[in-house]
């Protein structure tokens, strides 16, 4: 008889910890041959809820690091992430029909991305902020600064690269982050946990959930600790619903409609444009010498 291989389980990755979902439910990952390769948590409201608190936790030393730091510690995820490109190919190709070279070309525009992001960290703030024109004896300057917990939507495809470019503009900013993964393929977002926990993120920065995104939609828009979101690939539907559900908290809410080209063009995916949504720009008034 032969041997049955054990599909793993993939857990998520939620303050700083691989945590299984409370509500003890879990989804079947099938590949391209209809076989089950995996299973991942199906994460609930009351995951989402945790992640947000993890991540409202660690927005204060987050955010109070310097953007050389921060510039330091996302180059290291990427760092990190090349030294598994292999395993994240692969994984990758669970669910989707792609070949080896453009699963890897995926990996190694992740790796671009964060890199690019790294370089961000301390410069964004002179492209977004500035020094002011006034008529009197006082300076006045425009000071970038980030907003606070920020849920990030993952696009279906592409399932590493989708989710690290969404996830990597406000992070650089000092934001942390609640990511829901891909529900074509879970696995890339499971694999990328492990990622965060070798790289030097402190915990709650980032956090990871898998599961079923329609069911989370309706929680991330009315929660009040979340400051912003951030999404691709959405349907006309999914973004009134966000849209409807985020006025009531007046939340920053960013869609982006990359074409599959775009997200390989590291000036559009990683341009400070799409950082400056997630920042909140304050005004210094000084007085000058006379």
């Amino acid at each position: 008889m032969s041997r049955l291989t054990i599909a793993k389980t993939y857990k998520m990755y939620i303050g700083g910890k691989f945590v299984r979902t409370e509500s003890g439910r879990s989804i079947v990952v099938e590949n391209t041959k209809g076989e089950i390769a995996a299973h991942t948590c199906h994460g609930s409201r009351k995951d989402f809820r945790s992640a947000v608190e993890s991540a409202s936790n660690a927005f204060t030393s987050w955010s109070g690091i310097t953007g050389y730091l921060r510039g330091q510690i996302l180059y290291r995820m990427a760092e990190m992430l090349e030294g598994r490109r292999e395993e994240f190919a692969a994984a990758i190709q669970v669910t989707q029909k792609i070949t080896p070279a453009k699963a890897k070309k995926e990996v190694d525009a992740s790796v671009d991305c964060l890199v690019r992001f790294a370089g961000w960290t301390d410069k964004y703030q002179q492209v977004l902020g500035c020094s002011n024109a006034v008529a009197g004896d006082y300076y006045n300057f425009t000071v970038p600064q980030p907003q606070g917990v920020v849920a990030v939507i993952a696009p279906p495809a592409p399932s590493l690269l989708g989710l690290v470019a969404l996830l990597g503009a406000p992070l650089c900013a000092g934001n942390t982050i609640v990511a829901v993964g891909s529900d074509l393929n879970p696995i890339p977002t499971a694999i990328l946990g492990e990622i965060c926990q070798t790289s030097d993120i402190p915990a709650g920065v980032i956090n990871l959930i898998t599961g079923k995104q329609s069911e989370l939609f309706e929680h991330i828009a009315s929660h009040r600790q979340v400051a912003g979101i951030y999404s691709a690939a959405l349907s006309k539907k999914n973004r009134i619903l966000i849209e409807t559900g985020s006025a009531d908290s007046v939340k920053r809410v960013r869609f982006n409609s990359f074409s599959d080209e775009d997200w390989y063009d590291g000036d559009k995916v990683a341009s400070p444009w799409n950082i400056e949504p997630f920042v909140e720009l304050k005004t210094i008034w000084h007085p000058s010498a006379c």
